[in-house]
């Protein structure tokens, strides 16, 4: 069963977006693409949050959200319960969320990289396991336990 990604972008990201929708598609992926479907000025968080939702009520698996920075689309998926958002810039990043973090949702700014870096990060990101390590379990944990 191929996992089920949901992409998300604003203005800032829909460039490359598109350009990752089309990759991961050719690739096997199950995406759904939520938009932006145009270079028009729009709001991160909006589609920062439909993301999220989408991951925690179980239809997506993962999610990848881009924005100018990512840090827009970092901080607003963050903001829910379960989710695990990392703005990544680079390979060693993406392949440390997973390993150690169990990150969900990958935030990349648009802006930041361009396409081939931005793909190199995504397949690290999808391709990268958990580790499971009882220490990154818990520290996990510490993180859900907040508040």
């Amino acid at each position: 069963m191929s996992e089920r990604l949901v992409l998300g972008a604003d203005h800032g990201g829909f460039d490359l977006k598109r350009e990752l929708v089309e990759g991961l598609r050719e690739g096997g992926y199950t995406v759904t693409d939520i938009g932006t479907n145009s270079p028009e000025s729009c709001d991160y968080s909006d589609f920062a949050h439909a993301v999220a939702r989408g991951i925690i009520e179980g239809r997506f698996d993962k999610g990848i959200l881009i924005c100018g920075t990512g840090v827009g689309m970092s901080m607003s998926a963050n903001r829910h319960p379960g989710i695990r958002a990392v703005n990544c810039s680079d390979v060693f990043t993406a392949r440390y969320s997973r390993q150690h973090n169990d990150a969900n949702v990958l935030c990349i700014g648009g802006r930041v990289v361009g396409f081939g870096l931005g793909w190199e990060i995504v397949k690290t990101f999808l391709t990268t396991a958990f580790s499971g390590d009882k220490r990154h379990v818990r520290r996990i944990g510490k993180i859900e336990d907040a508040g």
